[in-house]
C-alpha cells in the first residue's frame, strides 16, 4: 500500500480506503463483512469510512464495524487505523434528525460513538451543506467535536467549490482547519474538476473521492446486461436500472477495451485514473467480497498513463 499526505496536514491516508456504505449493514452477512475489513487492514488499508445512516438499516454499519473492531482491533491496533463518520442526511424522525444544525451534528456524533464503541473518531464530517442553517453554526459544531476530543479532525462532504471556500475559511478562523473534502468523483462524474480540486489544493485540504467506480458502472458487471447480484438489481441499492442506457454501455465498453490493453480490469483503470492526480489523497472503494477488494487494490500496480491513453479516454468520456 502507498500512502499520501492529506492536504497540508500531518496525516497520511492510504491511496485506497474502504467505505462501508454498502455490504456492511444488518441485511448483510456479518462474517463476510468481518473478513473484508480484516483483509483490507492486512493489505495496508488503514482508513475506514462510515456515516451515521449507513446500513441498511440506518446505523447498522457502525454497529457492525464496532463489533468487528472489538473482535479484532483491540489495544494498540486502534492507533493504526483511521475511522471516519458523518452526519447531515436523515437519520431519525423529527426536526433534529438531519441537516447541519449543531443539535443534529453533535447528537449524531454521540450516537455514532456508542454504536462504534469508541471514545473518538479520527475524522468527523458534515455530510452535506445545509442551506437553512448558518454555515458558522455547522462549522462551530465540527470545531467543538474536535476540541471536545470526540474527533481528531474535521471534514466536509458534498460541498460546492464556493461553499468549500466559505467553510474552510470559517474553520481556519476557529482554529480547526478542514482536513479533507469527500467528493463524488469518477470517470463518469467529473464535477470536481471544474473548480473544487483547485480550491482544495490552494487551501491545503485533502480530497477523497467517493463512488470512484460510479456504483459499479465502471466495472465489468454491466458489460453484458444487469446481473442479479448487482447494485442495479438490489432493492436496497441506490443505482437505478434506468440509468444504464445503451449510450452509457457503449462508453463503458470502449473504456473496458483500453483497460484490457493496459492489462487491467476496468475497475482497476478507473481507480488508477483518479489517483494519477496528486490532488487526490485517496479513493474510497466499497467491496462485497475479499476477491473484489483484492482486484481493486491491484490497481496500485500501474498508475501511469501514456498521453495516447489519456487522449483516448478523454475522447470517450466527452462523446
Amino acid at each position: 500500500m502507498k500512502y499520501n499526505r492529506c492536504g497540508k496536514s500531518g496525516l497520511l491516508l492510504p491511496q485506497i480506503s474502504l467505505g462501508l456504505w454498502h455490504n456492511f449493514g444488518s441485511v448483510d452477512v456479518f462474517a463476510h463483512a468481518e473478513n473484508i475489513v480484516k483483509s483490507a487492514f492486512d493489505q495496508g488499508i488503514t482508513h475506514f469510512d462510515l456515516a451515521n445512516n449507513y446500513g441498511p438499516v440506518a446505523g447498522s454499519s457502525e454497529t457492525n464495524f464496532g463489533n468487528i473492531l472489538k473482535n479484532n482491533f483491540q489495544g494498540f491496533l486502534r492507533d493504526e487505523i483511521v475511522i471516519s463518520t458523518k452526519a447531515g442526511y436523515k437519520m431519525w424522525d423529527g426536526p433534529y434528525g438531519d441537516w447541519g444544525s449543531r443539535k443534529h451534528l453533535l447528537s449524531s456524533l454521540d450516537q455514532s460513538l456508542k454504536r462504534l464503541q469508541l471514545e473518538y473518531v479520527d475524522v468527523f464530517y458534515s455530510h452535506r451543506f445545509d442551506p437553512l442553517t448558518p454555515l458558522e453554526e455547522t462549522m462551530m459544531a465540527l470545531d467543538y467535536a474536535v476540541r471536545s476530543g470526540k474527533a481528531l479532525y474535521a471534514g466536509i462532504s458534498n460541498y460546492t467549490a464556493d461553499q468549500t471556500k466559505e467553510a474552510t475559511s470559517i474553520l481556519k478562523q476557529l482554529g480547526t482547519p478542514c482536513l479533507i473534502h469527500q467528493a463524488k468523483y469518477s470517470m463518469l462524474e467529473r464535477g470536481p474538476e471544474t473548480e473544487l480540486l483547485e480550491v482544495l489544493d490552494r487551501r491545503g485540504v485533502g480530497c477523497i473521492a467517493f463512488s470512484p467506480l460510479a456504483q459499479g458502472l465502471l466495472t465489468d458487471k454491466y458489460l453484458k446486461g444487469i446481473p442479479k447480484n448487482s447494485r442495479a438489481a438490489n432493492p436496497n441499492g441506490f443505482l437505478k436500472v434506468d440509468v444504464i442506457t445503451n449510450p452509457l454501455l457503449q462508453k463503458i465498453k470502449a473504456l473496458n477495451k483500453i483497460a484490457q490493453e493496459r492489462q487491467q480490469s476496468l475497475a482497476q483503470m478507473a481507480l488508477a485514473w483518479l489517483l494519477k492526480d496528486n490532488r487526490i489523497t485517496s479513493v474510497l472503494i466499497g467491496a462485497s467480497s475479499v476477491e473484489q477488494l483484492n482486484n481493486n487494490i491491484a490497481s496500485l500496480n500501474d498508475l501511469d498513463f501514456s498521453k495516447i491513453e489519456l487522449n483516448l479516454i478523454s475522447d470517450i468520456l466527452l462523446n
